[in-house]
């Protein structure tokens, strides 16, 4: 049996994911099988070349009178694109085969769908089109014709029926890395569950990592056991190492994770990055103060069951289950007060130092706030032009 491939190392699959190279050798690869050039290298060169990977492709597609030439219209103008049509391919261009399809026109015969995708290569092979792009309306009209297209190399990147979509998902290999950022009481841990149950993403909580190397009677765990023993603030270096080591591990290279807990201030966060480890979502979670002294200063836990309770949204059952229901002294309001202080005064930096992070209403209901963080995860970061070095 092959041995499983390897995860590429933290710093070569942030260089290519932010570069975007794994989109950039889909397109050369899509454009290879289509067009099955006898010259490859010189193929791509030339391709490379035009530089147009950016440039829209996009089908307007819909019913007659569904606003169509509206839409495609609206869409030339802003994205500064050409568009093509069966109007303009017929009345407007001078193209080789435009004759052809004009003498069907006049015999009032039905122009064959061969003809029409020969014509729109045709157009679609002009620099116009491949340096501004191209909207193309109302064709498609049926898979026939759609295979068509393809197998003449026309696949757009968008199909607009009733809105325009995002840019096509890619096929491209992605490895969530995903750090959640928040006040106490926000729903980062929930989330994070969420997430891991619909993606298999190693949920990570680094409170919760620290304990666990304790627990483990690891070297290191041994080195943070008295610093949590005492209730203090476990040093930046222990924790980076029990964190990267983690990180690093192969569930979490091959599957992804999601990180919530650290960093918590711009120093942490530049550790990070100085170890490699960069999230390629990050989502600050916002909570008005009266919430957050909601959610948790009602907290309650069953020391015999070890069960969650919350006095307003989750009611003991019986009233003996609420008379023994104790409530942990992080929860007391000056100790919650303290812990939101201590965020607050930090997130503005790390704000600035992760700015292209999402930011998250989490004063919503849970699946509410889950489908947002959804739709960015799945969705592609909008391309950033590189500084030249």
């Amino acid at each position: 049996m092959d041995a499983p491939a390897r995860p590429w190392p933290p710093p070569l699959g942030a260089y290519a994911e932010e570069r975007e190279l794994f989109r950039l050798l889909q397109n050369i690869l899509e454009e290879l099988l289509i067009h099955k050039p006898d010259d490859p290298i010189q193929y791509m060169i030339n391709h490379l070349k035009q530089n147009n990977d950016d440039a829209p492709r996009i089908c307007v597609l819909g019913p007659s009178a569904s606003g169509k030439t509206t839409v495609a219209m609206w869409l030339c103008k802003h994205l500064d694109a050409i568009r093509v049509s069966r109007e303009t391919l017929l009345f407007k261009e001078i193209l080789a085969l435009t004759k052809e399809a004009k003498a069907y026109k006049e015999r009032k015969q039905k122009i064959p769908n061969t003809l029409w995708a020969n014509l729109i290569q045709e157009r679609l092979s002009n620099v116009d089109c491949i340096k501004q792009g191209w909207i193309l309306e109302g064709f498609p009209e049926n898979q026939e014709q759609a295979w068509m297209l393809q197998s003449s190399g026309i696949i757009p990147r968008h199909v607009v029926l009733t809105y325009v979509q995002t840019r096509h998902r890619s096929a491209a290999p992605f490895t969530p890395r995903i750090l959640f950022c928040g006040p106490p009481g926000s729903g980062k841990s929930l989330q994070a569950a969420l997430i891991t149950q619909k993606y298999g993403v190693v949920n990570i909580c680094c409170g919760q990592l620290l304990k666990e190397a304790v627990a483990g009677k690891t070297k290191l765990g041994e080195l943070v056991k008295p610093y949590i023993d005492n209730g203090y603030p476990v040093p930046d270096n222990l924790v980076m190492k029990i964190l990267a080591e983690r990180l690093n591990a192969l569930d979490c290279m091959t599957n992804g994770w999601v990180l919530y807990g650290f960093p918590r201030d711009i120093e942490q966060g530049e550790q990070l990055q100085k170890s490699h480890i960069i999230p390629n979502r990050v989502f600050f979670f916002n909570l008005p103060y009266e919430s957050i002294m909601e959610r948790l200063s009602q907290r309650r836990i069953d020391p015999v069951t070890g069960e969650r309770y919350h006095t307003a949204f989750r009611p003991a059952p019986t009233p003996e289950i609420q008379a023994r229901l104790r409530q942990n002294p992080r929860d007391k309001e000056e100790n919650i007060e303290k812990r939101v202080d201590a965020y607050y005064r930090n997130v503005k930096e790390l704000e600035d130092f992760y700015e292209d992070a999402f930011y998250v209403n989490a004063d919503q209901d849970p699946h509410v706030v889950f489908e947002f963080i959804e739709s960015c995860i799945i969705k592609p970061l909008p391309c950033k032009k590189l500084k030249s070095l």
